[in-house]
């Protein structure tokens, strides 16, 4: 336990309530709007919640928001042409010549802020709720806000690979919605839970967090989504791997491939009672040093994934929320074969722990 001095910490522990006093009230107050399509589906507005139509059906194109809590950006046509800009509750129009896309999309609202980019000097910027600029267009790139906390790239140049560009070099720091730098040099060796930080006086010695030395001298410490994942897996799981476990730590349905049929959904205890040996087998191997495995990070796939049970995983544009809820898929390669196999074992990371939710295995017969 760090022996952290009673006025910093006390000073901590106001300033983490009050902000999380703001969310909660914040997040009372949010009336969200959802979308509807017109009769033609050809253009949709956004209703209340009651169904009372606030914005009449006229956007199209890049308007991907399904769900409208403060900004979003719209597309519409006017004057046979297509114009796209940035949009509040309150109907204030800006932006108009400053979206931030990727994978040809536009930026989707985080915690009230939405990422802009100045065309001009190919800098990103944060806009709030209302329209205002809450972080100047001063750096290469910026990630959409976590807890309250952005990562931002400086000193980078891009390159174009093929249809899509990257940035190479440059250094990251972490900052705040108010544009006050935490961390001057954010440098991560996998993907950090932003809503795990823990902010001390000493390095934290949890052997599943990466510490940072942030530029008022304390130390930030984040959980290592990666090393977390492995944490449990070993611990929680193989460690004690039953029947009655494994349920305990599956989602409430499994989500498997199974030939002619493609993939399948069904309830985790009747799937589990027909395959459960199979996987037992399957996933011991993780044990042996022989084995052939590696663990990757994804996020939820809204094609698959499309059920009710599943949206609070996704956030207001359909996107996977892998900040807070990562897939870690582990892949058993058997080289042993003349062909290679694989087996494929997902879990997602959930508000109760890590749940197994897709199984996909060619090297066995799922019943």
């Amino acid at each position: 336990m760090v022996d952290v001095p009673k006025n910093i910490m006390r000073l901590f522990l106001f300033t983490y309530l009050l902000t999380q006093l703001s969310f909660d009230l914040s997040a009372q107050n949010i009336d969200t709007w959802v979308s509807f399509w017109n009769k033609d589906t050809t253009v949709k507005g956004f209703k209340d919640k009651n169904g009372i139509v606030k914005i009449e059906p006229r956007f199209i194109g890049i308007t991907i928001a399904n769900k409208f809590d403060n900004v979003i950006v719209v597309t519409e046509e006017i004057d046979e042409k297509w114009n796209s800009y940035h949009l509040t509750k309150a109907g204030r129009i800006f932006g108009k010549d400053s979206l931030h896309m990727f994978d040809n999309g536009p930026d989707c609202e985080s915690e009230g802020f939405i990422r802009f980019r100045d065309r001009k000097t190919d800098k990103a910027g944060l806009f709030n709720r209302n329209g205002d600029i809450a972080v100047p267009a001063e750096c290469n790139d910026l990630t959409r806000v976590t807890n309250g906390m952005i990562i931002a790239l400086k000193g980078a140049e891009r390159k174009q690979l093929g249809e899509h560009f990257t940035w190479i070099g440059g250094k990251q720091i972490l900052i705040d919605t108010n544009n006050n730098i935490l961390i001057d040099n954010f440098k991560q060796d996998n993907y950090l839970n932003l809503f795990s930080a823990l902010v001390t006086t000493q390095p934290s010695a949890d052997s599943i967090r990466q510490n940072f030395k942030g530029v008022n001298g304390l130390y930030y410490s984040f959980i290592d989504f990666d090393k977390e994942f492995r944490s449990w897996l070993q611990s929680s799981l193989l460690n004690n791997f039953t029947q009655k476990n494994l349920l305990q730590n599956t989602f409430s349905e499994i989500i498997f491939w199974k030939e002619p049929r493609g993939w399948i959904s069904e309830k985790k205890e009747t799937f589990l009672n027909q395959n459960f040996n199979l996987i037992k087998t399957k996933l011991l191997e993780l044990k042996s040093d022989e084995c052939n495995y590696d663990i990757f990070s994804e996020g939820l796939n809204s094609y698959i994934y499309e059920a009710d049970k599943y949206q609070q995983y996704f956030n207001n544009c359909g996107e996977s929320m892998e900040w807070l809820y990562p897939i870690k898929k582990i892949v058993i390669s058997d080289k042993h074969k003349k062909n290679l196999q694989q087996d494929h074992f997902e879990f997602m990371r959930t508000d109760s722990g890590y749940k197994l939710i897709s199984i996909s295995i060619t090297s066995g017969a799922i019943k």
